[in-house]
């Protein structure tokens, strides 16, 4: 097909780097300064050949930087980070001031037009500074100010970010971690505004927080809130701020090859836990997780109910084979994944979903239109067209009107 004649996408992973008042803006005045803001410093990189870990020095002989500034958290944003417009072989770790970013990163008009120059409809944007879930605010020591950034972050997506876009850019909520039942009372509320998604870590135990098999049902009243109102929870590959890693010499490159084995615990920690089972509306989607890797995953999660269930404990919920939970709740996200295109029918065409990933390295923008097409060599026209937007609509209860802008059809 010809470019012109492909659907434009909604893409379920982007990400916004956030504009320096969010919480500046949104917090009480007396608190402004306990809350995220932003100075300016030089900044140093360094690199530990040992562990392979970068680390970021305010001040020095370095360049300058916009340093987010969260109690005793110092962050700038790096380059990788914020790089669309940049070329492949100009990108880095080192941190990049909001002059240089290409204002389409933190700028709501910006994005619209950079979507047009790709040909994405609509977007779901994941935070830059909070950490995909909002794991910043978990770690912070002092929850009532954190409690005010949840909720102050998520008005500005609704209202700045989101609101003005005419329905293109979609709203993506944080919850308060630390606390289920607050989470689930943000879940209700951001609902009742139109909100139908949230982020949440696809290994919660690594940030110190219990599995979703807690004994206690520590997540349950969460669960209940996005059963009730039908909010999808969306988790961000690495949103347990932890990555696979074979050894600690190994080169990165190893550790991006890999990323998507957190997925694959995480879906299996859904497809045996029981959740699915006791809350029937619950519906879960892994972020730039990739998809190739699903069916075996089913597979295998099937194989261990059929044969193990005596001894393994699993949960008494699960009393269907657990990829009999997958239709219409179960979904992965992908950008370029030719395996898992091909292997569509294993994974269940209505169960993928596509995303572009802007402003990141990874990122097929400007060039989504070509990595379309190449998928549209691959599958009927009725597939591409659920696989690039039906699916999005269905899940995140969009409006399936065509909101490709007029002038530009």
């Amino acid at each position: 097909m010809m470019n012109d004649r492909l659907p434009w996408v909604i893409s379920v992973d982007d990400h916004v780097v956030e504009p320096r008042d969010v919480w500046t803006s949104r917090l009480p005045a007396a608190l402004r300064d306990r809350g995220p803001h932003v100075v300016e410093d030089t900044c140093e990189v360094r690199f530990d050949p040992v562990t392979g870990a970068h680390s970021f020095i305010k001040g020095g002989d370095g360049p300058r930087a916009d340093w987010w500034v969260y109690g005793d958290a110092l962050r700038p944003i790096p380059q990788v980070m914020a790089c669309a417009g940049f070329a492949p072989e100009d990108f880095t770790l080192q941190p990049i001031p909001f002059s240089e970013m290409r204002p389409g990163c933190w700028d709501g008009v910006a994005r619209l037009a950079d979507m047009d120059v790709a040909h994405i409809e609509r977007s779901l944007c994941f935070p830059t500074f909070p950490r995909f879930a909002g794991q910043m605010f978990l770690e912070s020591p002092d929850k009532h100010v954190a409690d005010l950034c949840v909720r102050a972050y998520n008005d500005w997506m609704i209202e700045e970010w989101c609101g003005p876009s005419g329905g293109r850019l979609i709203p993506l909520c944080l919850v308060q971690l630390w606390d289920p039942r607050l989470a689930a009372a943000e879940v209700r509320r951001v609902a009742a505004l139109g909100v139908r998604a949230i982020t949440f870590p696809e290994l919660p135990t690594y940030l110190g927080l219990p599995s979703i098999h807690a004994r206690d049902g520590h997540w349950e009243p969460l669960w209940a809130a996005c059963d009730e109102t039908g909010v999808s929870v969306h988790m961000h590959i690495g949103s347990g701020s932890k990555m696979p890693q074979t050894s600690i010499d190994a080169p990165s490159g190893v550790g991006v090859a890999v990323t998507s084995i957190n997925a694959f615990m995480a879906l299996s920690d859904w497809l045996l836990s029981g959740v699915l089972a006791r809350h029937p509306h619950v519906r879960i989607a892994f972020s730039e997780s990739q998809i190739g890797w699903m069916p075996y995953v089913f597979e295998r999660c099937d194989r261990v109910f059929e044969q193990s269930s005596g001894w393994s404990e699993i949960d008494p919920a699960v009393t269907e084979l657990p990829s009999s939970y997958v239709p219409g709740r179960v979904f992965g996200c992908f950008f370029d994944d030719t395996v898992g295109v091909r292997t569509r029918d294993l994974i269940g065409v209505t169960q993928m979903l596509f995303e572009t990933d802007y402003p990141h390295q990874d990122s097929t923008w400007p060039s989504t239109p070509d990595v379309v097409a190449r998928i549209a060599e691959m599958v009927s026209a009725d597939e591409l067209e659920r696989i690039m937007r039906t699916n999005a609509i269905e899940l995140l209860e969009l409006d399936p009107t065509s909101l490709v802008p007029a002038s530009v059809r």
